[in-house]
């Protein structure tokens, strides 16, 4: 691509749509224009002059067209029109992190077939260039964990209730309210946007793809009261953390779920709803990565930072894939949690390795003590559906 003008087909006019248009405006760039626009209402008041269609192959078949960008919610549409660009050997820039993670194999070899790029660093981690830093900086064997803050709207949340002490229904009224949350926020509050994110920084970091189902994940929609009284108690704070480690035997484990993170970490002070992401290796200890994880401009940015990289004829190496010996995926490790509970039944739905701590009054019990992921895995259904919350608890 190199010296030649990317004539962009953009699919989805939204916040981040929108945002990357702006965004382009205000740089003026000479060499990267939006041609077309598809988006599903065209009857929707739009305050832009531009080309707007609401058939794919309206882009698809425009010969001036040579870049595509997807920034649609629907994961579905999104792979067709994913699939669909690289078969046509039209480079493309995702930030679809729920497509990409069930179906980032298959796109991996298709990049490889055509020889086309598939970019999506905007995906992970809104303006936090994570996938790009892992796939060039990271490239060797010495990566032992990424952890971290990968959703702003549950950051937000969370740092509002334990910076202003607001109730937890008020807090995602307010992130609802000035765009932060969907109205319907459960992608977010549950942790799957998380999950989604973390599949993708996975494949980058170590090399594995793990599906969504095999990965426990649990968010903060079944916090109460009490859990927060009891995270204020220990001078902690919850924060919702996507972690994935390496452990000895070339082990590999992921979850998704909220920590009890103490002062002296760096995410600690993650707040809004920003991002945090904490790199760490054998010999280099810890490297944080920090910024705006949502909103159009940051993410917009993000994306553009992913087309001009495609007038270098840039393409992911998916250098990690390569290594002959590819960590094996496990769910037996067993950490410390606290683990808030209604009643016996609710406590005999995980079996603890040890105990720590136990609390029992009229209406607050918990424990505090040591269980599996596999155990958590197992009964992940169950702890969404019942009246207890469960957060990782580290010593330190």
């Amino acid at each position: 691509m190199n010296g030649k003008k990317l004539n962009i087909g953009l699919f989805g006019f939204g916040t981040v749509g929108s945002g990357l248009y702006d965004v382009l405006k205000r740089i003026g760039s000479k060499n990267v224009e939006i041609k077309r626009i598809c988006v599903r209402d065209l009857s929707k008041k739009r305050s832009i002059e531009a080309e707007f269609t609401n058939n794919p192959d309206d882009i698809f078949n425009d010969p001036n067209i040579n870049f595509i960008v997807e920034l649609i919610d629907d994961a579905d549409a999104a792979y067709t029109i994913v699939k669909r660009a690289l078969q046509m050997e039209l480079p493309v820039v995702s930030g679809n992190k729920k497509m990409l993670a069930h179906h980032i194999e298959e796109l991996i070899e298709l990049q490889a077939r055509y020889n086309v790029a598939l970019l999506y660093d905007a995906s992970a981690c809104g303006s936090i260039p994570v996938i790009r830093n892992l796939e060039e900086y990271y490239d060797n064997d010495l990566l032992t964990s990424v952890k971290g803050i990968l959703n702003g709207s549950s950051n937000f949340i969370l740092s509002k209730i334990f910076n202003e002490k607001m109730s937890y229904a008020d807090a995602l009224k307010l992130a609802q309210d000035l765009g932060f949350a969907e109205s319907n926020p459960t992608l977010d509050i549950d942790g799957w946007d998380s999950l989604f994110k973390l599949i993708i920084i996975t494949i980058h970091a170590f090399g594995l793809y793990v599906a969504p189902e095999k990965i426990f994940t649990y968010g903060i929609s079944n916090m109460s009261d009490e859990d927060i009284r009891f995270a204020n108690e220990k001078e902690r704070r919850f924060k919702l953390v996507a972690h994935v480690e390496k452990l000895e035997g070339n082990k590999l484990i992921m979850c998704v779920m909220p920590q009890l993170i103490s002062r002296n970490k760096y995410i600690y002070s993650v707040e809004d709803e920003f991002n945090g992401v904490v790199i760490k290796g054998l010999f280099y200890d810890k490297q944080f990565m920090f910024g705006r994880g949502a909103g159009g401009y940051p993410t917009g940015s993000a994306v553009l930072s992913d087309i001009t990289a495609c007038l270098y004829d840039y393409k992911y190496e998916y250098k990690k894939r390569n290594d002959s010996q590819l960590p094996e995926y496990t769910t037996d490790h067993s950490f410390r949690v606290y683990y808030r509970y209604q009643d016996y039944a609710d406590l005999n739905l995980l079996k603890f390795e040890s105990v720590s701590e136990n609390y029992i009054s009229d209406d607050y019990k918990y424990v505090v003590g040591r269980v599996s992921l596999s155990e958590l895995h197992k009964v992940q259904d169950e702890l969404r559906k019942r009246n207890v919350f469960i957060a990782a608890y580290p010593n330190d």
